[in-house]
């Protein structure tokens, strides 16, 4: 990375599939001063994953026939032929990541993690244990693991968190996971798989969803096949119930349903209610929607602070989700140059990205059902 004295043309924070594969896209457009920087090493949030975690969508190499690996982040690259397996584990990632940053050479300062970020007269200063550096164009891309969110009852203290460790370790007896989309079924599906009697209980019971084709919507087909594998044990029990409370109970709990029944778990319920958009440092920078989500122009840029972007799953378009690689990715060479076109650079090597099916600018097509 360049000398904080430097005014770079584009800052990208955080150095996971977003920020990568957003500085990727950039590094193509020619004379663009850039770097990025990331709070521990590469790839950071995969290896805090728990080890029995895996991507819900597979890795394949068809890059050859103009089908770019749905995990990728570049379109030359897959991590599905370098690593040799297909639903990967976070480790793996970010092993891909490692890999992908070291052949492109990629300016990552890491250990670099981002207490402040300010306007500045020549566009943002961003201070870090590494220190300050200034940059005219700013690209958040912190992911959301670092925001789980906490379910909204009252005792949510005494649960766990579905992406802590202690969340995946060995369980006995019965046990509650608060939360029924693709993060608790695939942890239901986990202690099933050991032994555990599991309860999943959510209202809005989005294991029946049956409609439209986003798997951002309904349960992707890996959760599907798991999922039924698991009621066939007799060990997992769906409920469509509400709850509204959870009370300690020696090493587990009492969850308390909005019908006035109650169920047991046996140690610490799981809450699987998902994650908020963690934009950290860079929230006051923001507007949130009606959803809390933040608020994006058409360039996926902050609608009150112009030249920061947003890059990757906290990225929302009307009522469509980019939460997964694939769909996020979409978005890497639209920011790149629309912060090239600003610099007047160079940006037709990103129609490399248009080709290879991994640049969306049309975001009226996003959305589109399957026929059959």
């Amino acid at each position: 990375m360049t000398s904080s004295t430097q005014v770079l043309d584009a800052l990208v924070i955080g150095a996971g599939p977003a920020g990568i594969g957003t500085a990727l896209a950039l590094a193509a457009v020619k004379g663009l001063t850039f770097g990025v920087l990331e709070r521990g090493q590469v790839g950071q949030t995969f290896l805090d994953w728990p080890e029995n975690q895996r991507f819900l969508t597979p890795s394949f190499t068809g890059n050859g026939f103009g089908a770019t690996d749905l995990n990728s982040v570049h379109p030359a690259t897959s991590p599905a032929f370098s690593l040799g397996t297909d639903y990967l584990t976070g480790e793996q990632y970010a092993r891909y990541l490692r890999s992908v940053v070291s052949h492109f050479q990629v300016p990552v300062m890491d250990d670099a993690e981002v207490t402040a970020v300010t306007t500045h007269e020549a566009g943002f200063e961003v201070f870090s244990d590494r220190g300050p550096v200034v940059s005219r164009s700013l690209v958040w891309a912190g992911g959301e693991f670092h925001h789980p969110l906490a379910p909204r009852l009252a005792g949510s203290g005494f649960s766990d968190h579905s992406s802590t460790k202690a969340s995946w370790e060995r369980r006995t007896g019965e046990l509650v996971v608060i939360g029924g989309y693709e993060s608790g079924i695939d942890i239901a599906c986990h202690h099933v798989s050991t032994g555990v009697i599991v309860t999943v209980v959510d209202a809005e019971h989005p294991w029946g969803a049956g409609s439209g084709s986003d798997p951002s919507f309904r349960l992707a087909p890996r959760s599907r096949i798991r999922l039924n594998a698991a009621l066939e044990t007799g060990r997992l029990t769906l409920m469509a119930a509400r709850a509204v409370g959870i009370q300690a109970l020696g090493n587990g709990a009492v969850i308390r349903l909005s019908d006035g029944s109650a169920l047991t778990s046996r140690s610490r319920p799981i809450a699987a209610v998902g994650f908020g958009p963690g934009l950290g440092p860079v929230d006051h920078l923001f507007t949130a929607r009606p959803d809390g989500w933040p608020l994006l122009d058409t360039d996926d840029q902050s609608t009150t602070t112009p030249g920061l972007f947003l890059s990757g799953p906290a990225i929302r378009h009307g009522g469509v989700k980019f939460c997964f690689v694939y769909k996020f990715r979409q978005r890497f060479a639209h920011i790149a140059r629309v912060i090239g076109d600003r610099a007047g650079k160079d940006t037709t090597q990103l129609e490399a990205w248009r080709e290879a099916g991994m640049l969306t600018e049309d975001l009226s097509c996003c959305g589109v059902e399957c026929a059959c």
